[in-house]
């Protein structure tokens, strides 16, 4: 992003955040950074710094695609649904398999393991619903549609989408016509099949009248819609990092630099303030390290797609990425603008002005939050790096992508500069890493 949009925007953020109400935290006997210390932040940096707080998180836009977001009788079917193992071919796989909630959300595997062994990690699914694209590629464009891509993947679920009617039907019938409309008649199918999966499952669909397939279909697209609800009520938690970014704010307001602060809730009992490489790491990572370039906002990602030049776990199998996936989310059937989504296509801008074209995106991958990265090894999106050490070194080293082109890589093979991907050389000192790798250990929430 242009340098001078940048800055206008985290000015913009901090203003806003600046006349939210607050509680003078010492009104509640926790303690604050001295003034001296809030003043060892520049002006600018205090703004960038306030833009990040958990706080300011904008209230969610609620997604029009799913009219049973809010329901509660939605939200609980779809938790139920979440930790169900019945809902897969070998009765053992549920979603909280691979995103389990005492892991964030995720397995702590390299790649994922359902009922067979993925190419690419889980990702924590906390928040995801903030931003437009789900999965590292973007492949989907909603909670409720995400949810229901592994129920149909050959090695995730590894099931077929009229078993998961029938199922629906045995064990959740009154939950789910207390939110949806009644079931269709289902004796009358077989129960086993799908446009995904066997030959015998796609043959079975084909020899279903087209009036059966949409109504399959459609209870299909409601459990993933009842997932979804539940998904989209889980919530990050406040870290260490928040509370003293909330602490050097307020020293700031009582030594009158900025306006007057009004009530809202005093720090965390949990506060303690960052120690010296700490507070380094955090100065780093909104400047000299970069990395506030795409891990940016409350939730610290972009929700964007960047080439960083990351090896592929199989050489002889390179990654696309973004670039692959494109067309798979333009022709999901169960996208925002398709037949089971709720939306009005006015409210698919998102999918309707794709960018379909750009170079950039070959080989490119999501921008993870980095809220609670420290409990969440393996990193990027095939697990490829063990450490969030050897995750700093690599963006220092920045190797050329074998697929597209890296951001990270300065120079093009005829010396020439590359385009508007192009960032400065990242240059931290090995003292500059551990400090920053410090920093991040503080963005678990603060009760860790």
């Amino acid at each position: 992003m242009n340098t001078r949009i940048w800055t206008a925007i985290t000015f913009a953020v901090a203003a806003l955040a600046m006349t939210c109400t607050w509680v003078v935290a010492e009104a509640k006997g926790f303690p604050l950074v001295s003034v001296e210390r809030a003043d060892a932040w520049t002006s600018e940096e205090t703004a960038i710094l306030s833009s990040l707080q958990l706080n300011q998180l904008p209230p969610e836009i609620k997604d029009a695609s799913n009219a049973v977001e809010d329901s509660p009788a939605a939200i609980e079917l779809g938790r139920r649904l979440f930790f169900d193992a019945r809902f897969s071919r070998n009765g053992a796989v549920s979603c909280a398999s691979c995103h389990d909630p005492a892991r964030q959300f995720q397995d702590g595997l390299p790649v994922g393991q359902g009922v067979g062994t993925g190419s690419r990690r889980a990702m924590p699914i906390v928040g995801a619903g903030r931003g437009p694209w789900l999965f590292w590629d973007g492949r989907k464009d909603s909670l409720w549609s995400q949810a229901l891509g592994p129920l149909e993947d050959g090695v995730e679920h590894g099931s077929n989408r009229l078993r998961y009617a029938h199922l629906l039907q045995q064990h959740y019938r009154p939950e789910y016509e207390s939110v949806f409309k009644a079931m269709p008649d289902l004796s009358r199918l077989p129960r086993d099949a799908s446009p995904q999966g066997t030959t015998t499952e796609k043959a079975a669909w084909q020899a279903m009248d087209e009036r059966s397939r949409d109504e399959v279909s459609r209870v299909f697209a409601n459990m993933g819609k009842a997932i979804g609800a539940y998904e989209a009520t889980l919530r990050h938690q406040e870290s260490r990092v928040d509370l003293y970014i909330e602490s050097v704010l307020v020293a700031r307001m009582k030594s009158g630099d900025g306006p007057a602060r009004k009530a809202a809730p005093g720090l965390h009992p949990a506060y303690k303030e960052l120690d010296a490489s700490e507070i380094h790491g955090l100065k780093l990572f909104i400047g000299k390290g970069q990395c506030v370039t795409c891990h940016t906002g409350p939730l610290l990602t972009d929700h964007q797609f960047h080439n960083t030049g990351i090896a592929p776990r199989d050489p002889a199998k390179p990654d696309r990425g973004r670039a692959a996936a494109i067309a798979k989310v333009q022709a999901d059937e169960f996208n925002c603008l398709g037949r089971y989504s709720d939306a009005k296509p006015e409210s698919c801008a998102e999918l309707r002005f794709i960018s379909a074209d750009d170079p950039a995106l070959e080989g490119a991958f999501k921008t993870p939050s980095l809220r609670d990265v420290a409990l969440r090894p393996p990193y990027m999106h095939a697990g490829q790096i063990a450490t969030l050490e050897d995750v700093v070194r690599h963006y220092v080293k920045a190797p050329h992508a074998p697929v597209g082109h890296s951001e990270l890589s300065h120079l093009h093979s005829d010396g020439k500069r590359p385009g508007h991907a192009e960032r400065q050389p990242i240059e931290l000192t090995e003292s500059e890493i551990q400090d920053l790798v410090q920093f991040m250990g503080e963005l678990s929430s603060a009760g860790h």
